[in-house]
């Protein structure tokens, strides 16, 4: 699962980035520095792996991962092609979901792209590019289902979604708002329009803000927008947080404590996504390995069995569950078991997250 870092330029994307995956990418004070998109693997953090990593003492522990793409930072007129738009919107049609990187920090010595700070016009200016790319998008697809309808009547199930779809960009209003019916999303799944996928904002703020960060103007005006669109925002400090992602475990922790918080905002970022993308975490734990193991929210055992090996999937016979906190507060498996909290679930039943699973099989 990939999720697409954006902003205008000099917004503080790549130093965010670097922070969240340590990969180094390039950072200038000038625009489209960033030009071929970087791309980082990131571990999901999870507190729950440490604790079953301190239990069974394995070999092994291996987290969930996600994958971030720092994107060109885009400017108005994307859509037309200006700055390295084309470049920009097909990178961003190859990521799952987007993680919107808002100015909210005044500098004199970095040059915003239009001149001031204003976080709600530069939102306006991506979501419209995105917005515009769509319409067009949409209308080439209408021409053709128009073309389709006189040879074939089921093409107007699709032209009523798209012109649903149409009326909604052209408010200006993002596709993942339009409501269509079970038969009109079949019809139009294959779009992958830029306003459908999954929103998350980042409020990237200066060190001085961070005390009073509820009631900053700026902050506020991004978290409205995000409440709008039912989505969250993530107030944060890029330059604080690449410092704290060079720090080791207990240097990190006191700068934490220094700084009155509670975790690194990019810890909340990569969680807040992984949440976004409609992932969770099931959890395998014993000597060898302890895993967090990714599926999709709803997934079925069997299913989910097949994130380990598709043998596993196809001889499934039952999963034993044991949820991490029954587990945890009877201080292992067998203390569990003897409090008849170790379930045996069968093909129907849907996964939790956080559920300690084996797989009984037979192929």
């Amino acid at each position: 699962m990939k999720i697409g870092i954006v902003g205008l330029p000099n917004v503080g994307k790549s130093t965010m980035f670097n922070s969240i995956t340590k990969a180094g990418a390039e950072c200038a004070n000038y625009p489209f520095c960033t030009i071929e998109p970087n791309v980082g693997i990131v571990a999901v953090p999870d507190e729950r792996l440490d604790k079953l990593s301190e239990m069974y003492n394995p070999k092994k522990t291996t987290h969930a991962v996600i994958e971030f793409v720092d994107i060109a930072g885009l400017v108005k007129g994307a859509s037309k092609g200006e700055g390295l738009g084309n470049k920009f919107l097909s990178h961003i049609r190859e990521v799952d979901a987007i993680a919107e990187v808002v100015r909210c920090f005044e500098n004199s010595n970095i040059v915003h792209v239009d001149g001031n700070i204003n976080p709600q016009r530069d939102i306006e200016t991506i979501n419209l590019e995105l917005i515009f790319a769509d319409i067009e998008t949409v209308d080439k697809r209408l021409q053709k289902a128009e073309k389709m309808l006189k040879a074939d009547k089921k093409y107007k199930i699709e032209i009523d979604a798209l012109n649903k779809i149409k009326a909604l960009l052209e408010d200006g209003k993002p596709a993942r708002n339009v409501e269509l019916t079970d038969e009109e999303k079949e019809t139009v799944k294959d779009l992958f329009l830029l306003t459908s996928k999954p929103i998350i904002y980042i409020a990237n703020v200066e060190e001085e803000q961070l005390p009073n960060i509820e009631n900053d103007e700026n902050v506020k005006k991004v978290k409205e927008i995000a409440k709008q669109e039912n989505t969250k925002c993530i107030p944060l400090c890029a330059k604080i947080e690449e410092e704290l992602s060079g720090l080791d475990d207990s240097d990190k922790k006191e700068m934490l404590e220094a700084l009155g918080l509670k975790e690194s905002g990019l810890d909340t970022v990569i969680r807040e996504s992984y949440d976004l993308l409609g992932l969770m975490s099931f959890l395998t734990a014993g000597e060898p390995e302890v895993r967090a193991w990714t599926i999709k929210k709803g997934t079925k055992a069997p299913e989910a069995a097949g994130k380990i090996h598709s043998d596993i999937q196809r001889g499934f016979i039952k999963a034993e569950i044991v949820s991490y906190d029954d587990l945890i507060r009877e201080g292992g498996m067998v203390a569990a078991k003897e409090k008849g909290l170790v379930r045996s679930e069968g093909k129907d039943y849907i996964m939790q997250d956080g559920d300690i699973v084996l797989f009984k099989f037979n192929v």
